[in-house]
Parts: C-alpha cells; structure tokens; sequence
C-alpha cells in the first residue's frame, strides 16, 4: 500500500459521491480537495467551527452543520460565489440532510418541533411537524422519489410517505411501535423496516401502502433491539440484539433462517481461523544501531514495534467484560454490524467484546472468521469493489481481511493512530483519520487465494 503524507482536520472528512473530491473540516474551513493529488481547489469559511459536511447527491453542493449558532451553511463547487444560510431562529438546528435530487435541505429544530425542507430553487420551505427524531427517523427510497418520514403524536409513532418531487405528503399510517427508534427503506424500495427502542423487542416491516407484512418478537422481558441493517442486495435482513445473537431473516418469507451467537469462546467442530493479534519487535542490526536509533526517534516508541496475526488452535477463550448492572446504556449487544458489497458476508461486534471483530458467511450459514485485536475496534469498512474488509483500532497499523487471510499493515507515519476509515465511492483509496490529521491510502487490487493465511507488510 502507498500512503500520502499528513494533512490537518479538525472535524469531519468525506468523498463526494463523484468521487472526485475530498472535503475536509478545518475549524472553520471547509477545504475541497482533488482526490488524486490532494491538492486544495476550493476553500470555505465559516461563520462558526464545523461539526457536521455531507455532500449533495450529484457533488456539486455540499453543506456544512455549525451547530453551535445552530446554522447550516452550504456552498457549491460550480459557483464558488454563492452561499445559502439556513437558521431557524429560537427553534434551533439539531440535524441536516440533503434531499436525493440535491436541492433541498430537510433540516429537525431542537426538541424535534418540526422538519422543514429548504428549497435551493425557489427559497420555499415546507414543515412537518412533530418529527420523531432529531438525526435519525427520515429514509430515502434508493430511486430517490419518495422520503418515509416518522412523526409522533398523541402518544402515537406514524409513518408520512412524501413525495419528493412536490414534497406532498402521500399517505399517512400509524405504526404499532411503542417507541420507533428508526426506519430503513429496503434497497429494492418494496418494503420499510421500522424497530422500537431497546426497551422492547419488537420488529415490523411495512409495504409503503401501509401493509404489515412482519411483526417480529424474538423474546420478552429483556432489552430487545440494538442494531438492524438490509443487505445491499435486499434480500436478508440483519437484527443485531442486546441477547448477543445475530438474526437473519430472509425478504420472502419474512422468515429467521440465521442465528449467529457470540460465545465467549470458539471450539470444535467450527472450522472458521481465528486470527490474533500479535508483536513482533523488530530485530535490530547491532552493525547498524545509529541509524536505527534516528529511526526511532523519527517514528516515535510505536516503531520499535510492528504487529502480526497469528492463526490459533481450538478451542480459543476470547476477552470478555462482564457490563456493570446498576449503570444505564450497557456495553454489550451486537453495537456494530456491516455487510460486505456481495452481501455474502457480515461483520459484527459484540459490545462485551469490544476486541473481537466476527465475520459470518451467510451462503454457508457459518462462522467465517474471527479476528481478535490487542484494542477496542474502533471502525470498520467493506471495499465497495471486492470482498476485502479493512478494520483500525486507534493504533498505528492497519487491519485487513479477505476470505484467503487477514493482513497486519503498518502505516509509515510517525504518531499516526486511525481512529476512523473510509472508502471512496470507486474503491481507489482509502481515507485514514488521526485525532487532528488524516492521510490516504492507495490500495492494490485484491489477488484471492484458496487459502487462508496471515502476513504483515509496512507499505
């Protein structure tokens, strides 16, 4: 892998739809790059630090969340000349979002008041009231013509089904939630799904007309959901409990036909390689002990060490921590959940487990692999391109794993620990953030092998 020198951040990071540039929150600027080169094009100031940059759908707008005022500024690419502020006044700003025609802004007041849809054509705006929630309860259809919208009131979740053309509400249907803690379109936009809060175990899928076409209870009298996700391909949907079990559910049967549990240790008959974590302190040249002591000091004391994975036996007792009982928001539960491009594949994490990252074949219904990390998974992201899985820790290195093994990548740059990842949208690079700086990666082109194997490179 090639990695480009370090530049600074102070907020968000993120690639255009396009993937031709790469917006970067610097205090109050926005700088635009180009991908390829990194060079700056264009430069936005803020009236206020940024804390929040999505890019319209077609890249030619992007706007950024100064929540503090609370106000959202948004800029365009095309005409560096123009501007567009949006402040609600006492009513407040806790969230915004582009609409998928890139132009309309739908922004949530403080206290979820109401939504309002800015208008980039015309300047009108359109409320909805009483939306659910702040950040979440708002989905797209993928053709991008109808936005499913949750609301609440008299004690009551619905769904609002708005056309985003002439931003009409459509329809109107209650949803037998107790607390609707958010709602996904399916990717083929023939189904929604919508879960309650983790207080009740409760999972329901609407036809948009309406319809209840699943009310799913996996068990009572336990926190219930945590985490639900589509596969890309829409055919299987994936409930992530606080039980640490992982349900498949199948789009025509509406059916579990996978469970996957997290134990705390792994023993035969499974046949998945479990890869661990592992140092390997570089074998210093006394001949050679004043260079390598410039090196150290150059690279810090992280460059004495480079790390490895190591293929273990049966059976294997993976770390564990018990969550206290008498505190709120338990770490436990399956907390993160993503599925590969192919939807062959999907990797979790159980929250007791915050070391341990699982990856299950889903064609195979079985336990793919397992890979077991000196620190806490802080993020994880599928190439968009191939099976190939790139995993960070908040350590120097990086993490990777295709079905032929798992891969331990140093990154050559002093003091740099990855706290956050990201492709881009045409899997020529990949974005690495540090606390206050960030850098990319050129990644090869994925070669698989029959085999599973571990290795360990420095470029």
């Amino acid at each position: 892998m090639e990695f480009t020198e370090t530049y600074k951040q102070t907020g968000p990071c993120c690639f255009s739809p396009n993937a031709r540039f790469l917006a970067v929150a610097v205090d109050y600027r926005l700088v635009i790059r180009d991908v390829l080169s990194l060079k700056v094009i264009q430069l936005f100031s803020c009236v206020d630090k940024i804390s929040y940059i999505e890019w319209a759908q077609d890249s030619e707008y992007i706007l950024c969340g100064l929540y503090k005022r609370p106000m959202i500024q948004a800029w365009s690419l095309a005409q560096p000349e123009w501007t567009c502020k949006i402040d609600e006044g006492p009513a407040g700003i806790a969230y915004a979002k582009w609409s998928p025609d890139s132009r309309h802004i739908l922004t949530t007041s403080e206290f979820q008041l109401r939504l309002t849809v800015w208008s980039l054509v015309n300047t009108a705006c359109i409320h909805v009231q009483w939306p659910k929630h702040g950040s979440k309860g708002v989905s797209f259809t993928k053709d991008g013509k109808f936005a499913a919208i949750c609301t609440r009131r008299d004690c009551k979740d619905y769904v609002n089904l708005i056309s985003c053309h002439t931003w009409e509400i459509m329809g109107v249907f209650a949803v037998d939630t107790l607390d609707l803690a958010d709602i996904q379109w399916s990717p083929d936009d023939s189904a929604i799904v919508i879960w309650d809060s983790s207080l009740e175990y409760r999972v329901l899928v609407y036809s948009p007309d309406g319809r209840c076409l699943l009310k799913y209870q996996a068990y009572e009298s336990g926190l219930g959901v945590k985490n639900v996700s589509w596969s890309p391909s829409g055919q299987f949907l994936a409930v992530g409990s606080y039980d640490q079990m992982l349900r498949v559910l199948n789009h025509l049967t509406w059916k579990v036909f996978a469970e996957f549990m997290h134990q705390n240790s792994i023993r035969p008959p499974c046949t998945a390689a479990v890869f661990k974590e592992v140092d390997e302190p570089l074998q210093l040249d006394m001949s050679d002990l004043c260079l390598r002591d410039d090196f150290m000091q150059e690279n810090g004391s992280e460059g004495q060490i480079q790390v490895r994975y190591d293929v273990m036996e049966l059976p294997v007792n993976l770390p564990f921590v018990k969550p206290p009982v008498d505190k709120p928001n338990p770490k436990q539960g399956i907390g993160l959940m993503s599925w590969s491009v192919d939807s062959q594949y999907i990797c979790t994490r159980n929250d007791s487990m915050p070391t341990v990252l699982w990856i299950w074949d889903i064609h195979h219904l079985e336990l793919a692999a397992v890979l077991v990390q000196k620190d806490p998974i802080k993020g994880v992201a599928w190439d968009i391109k191939c099976t190939r899985l790139v995993i960070c820790t908040g350590s120097p290195h990086l993490y990777m794993w295709t079905p032929s093994g798992a891969y331990c990548i140093n990154v050559p740059l002093p003091n740099f620990m990855i706290n956050d990842l990201k492709w881009n949208s045409d899997g020529s690079c990949l974005l690495l953030k540090d606390k206050e700086s960030f850098c990319c990666a050129a990644v090869p082109l994925l070669q698989e092998s029959s085999e599973y194997n571990s290795s360990e490179s420095d470029e």
